[in-house]
């Protein structure tokens, strides 16, 4: 299974995803020796997705008739190396739809992850940044190691059927060493496949590239909109290139201070507010909720459900089955979004009934898989950045430990994502640091949305974001609201309150509340 408590913006995400290889992008030229910021990009019509990019068609025209664009930067392998070897950077664009004598530049999108495509992501909610495109030029890339760019490889279709369909909540030893073997049989099939490309994939190597890009755009500033893993991404570019940040803001915001065991003990908390909220929605509607009699009752049937599930999976999607892993993917897949609640009862009621498809269906959804069996890179690009990242390496028995913690804070999804702090521990590559630096004084104003109801970055990392960047730099703005992010969720206060900042460089009060 993916590291759940890492894959942070897969509403977004697996919404757009749904034949390279090895290291497709990389060149084969050996060294360069041109300036890499003075490359002209050939930007044309955008092609189908890839594999990696989760497949599917060409994206539509936009509303006023225009296409998107597509081009490859090429950027080092390894920015210690500058002049060695390039991989190419999949870029995407939609040209602004205003006047040239009021653009104010590009706006540089990442939707997170990490592993997310921002090829695919952007052009699927391309309507709703309009606003945005009167003045700016929308633009996102693939990161590398994601999608078009340099992407990781792991196992293949057939293997990552049988790897998400897995025990991720081992009850027994047995079990465990079932867990165990099948984690580092990813991870190896990672390093077999990947090896070239594992050690170039930290966040500091896309903020790096982030940082080229704005060059070869010809832009003085970064403007930049980072949801999700791309807020850490954002606070990263930051601290590295803090007199180069224009009007930049993060929405569903990751905390920065915290360890990959605090983020995953923290997501525990998040998903089952969200959960709580849930059952609490359904029951409150003026029908009776098909999935409980109560708040409590709702939460009790899905406990039983999983717990049944364990040891008799149900039919799914010939001819895989529905398993207790798959169907805690597939709610927490349907807990990103307020818009998904009514797929969550829907499948809930099938599953009551014998029938896994939706929850399925969800999982699928979570991991990337598109309804042909094909999967994309992003759990592989998931895994691979998260790991080159974080430093902590915890052991079947530390988990083992904080079992007690992680079930204090769900009963639902403490086990899962307890266990799924292994996902790193036999990684090829040594990860970077406890917890990024984000710190990023001298920094333009950073407006830092953090939504309450919020499951995968909840609401406290917003604060925690603000602080670490610095004094005078973090502007934070409140969402009450559900699902992950806020921007998306139409809510007409957040909406105005960022395109003003980045349309007219109005920055709100500091504390401001969106209900």
């Amino acid at each position: 299974m993916p590291n759940l408590s890492r894959l942070r913006a897969a509403a977004l995400t697996a919404t757009a995803v749904l034949l390279s290889s090895g290291l497709a992008g990389c060149s084969d030229d050996g060294s360069q020796d041109e300036d890499l910021t003075a490359q002209e990009l050939s930007w044309k019509a955008c092609p189908a997705p890839a594999q990696a990019q989760g497949g599917g068609e060409a994206p539509s025209p936009l509303p006023d008739g225009g296409d998107w664009q597509c081009a490859t930067m090429k950027a080092p392998l390894d920015w210690d190396d500058p002049e060695g070897d390039t991989i190419d950077i999949a870029l995407i664009r939609a040209q602004t739809s205003g006047a040239e004598s009021r653009r104010i530049g590009s706006l540089i999108f990442n939707f997170g992850g990490p592993g997310g495509s921002g090829v695919t992501t952007l052009p699927a909610f391309g309507a709703d940044y309009a606003t945005l495109r009167t003045r700016y030029d929308l633009v996102s890339f693939d990161p590398r190691g994601v999608g078009r760019s340099a992407p990781v490889w792991c196992q293949d279709d057939q293997q990552l059927d049988v790897y998400f369909q897995q025990d991720a909540t081992p009850d027994d030893a047995t079990e465990r060493t079932e867990y165990v073997d099948n984690v580092k049989e990813f991870n190896a099939a990672c390093e077999k496949n990947s090896e070239r490309i594992l050690p170039h994939v930290r966040t500091t190597d896309a903020a790096r590239d982030m940082d080229l890009l704005r060059q070869v755009l010809g832009d003085d500033k970064l403007h930049y909109f980072g949801i999700s893993y791309g807020t850490e991404l954002g606070g990263v570019y930051a601290h590295l290139f803090p007199e180069n940040v224009g009007r930049a803001v993060f929405d569903a915001v990751v905390d920065p201070t915290e360890t990959p065991e605090q983020g995953s003990l923290g997501q525990a908390e998040g998903f089952q507010l969200a959960l709580d909220n849930f059952a609490e929605h359904c029951v409150s509607q003026v029908e009776d909720c098909p999935v409980g009699n109560s708040a409590q009752d709702v939460k009790a049937r899905i406990a039983k459900l999983l717990k049944d599930l364990d040891s008799k999976p149900i039919p799914g999607i010939f001819p895989r089955e529905l398993t207790q892993t798959a169907a805690t993917s597939g709610i927490a897949q349907a807990l990103y979004s307020q818009d998904f609640w009514e797929y969550l009862t829907e499948g809930l009621e099938q599953a009551y009934d014998g029938d896994g498809q939706i929850l399925l269906r969800l999982s699928d959804s979570l991991n990337g898989r598109s309804q042909n069996g094909e999967y994309s890179n992003l759990t592989a690009a998931n895994a691979a950045i998260n790991c080159a990242d974080d430093k902590p390496r915890y052991t079947t028995e530390y988990v083992e430990r904080k079992l007690p913690e992680f079930r204090a804070a769900s009963a639902l999804f403490g086990d899962f994502l307890a266990w799924s702090m292994l996902s790193c521990t036999d990684w090829a590559v040594q990860g970077a640091a406890d917890h990024p630096d984000v710190s990023a004084s001298g920094a333009a104003p950073i407006l830092v949305v953090g939504n309450t109801g919020d499951p995968a970055t909840p609401y406290e990392g917003a604060r925690k974001m603000v602080q670490a960047l610095g004094n005078g730099v973090g502007v934070e703005l409140t969402y009450r609201g559900q699902g992950h992010g806020a921007y998306d969720s139409k809510n007409k206060c957040v909406q105005g309150a960022v395109n003003a900042y980045l349309l007219d460089g109005k920055v709100p009060a500091a504390g401001t509340v969106c209900s």
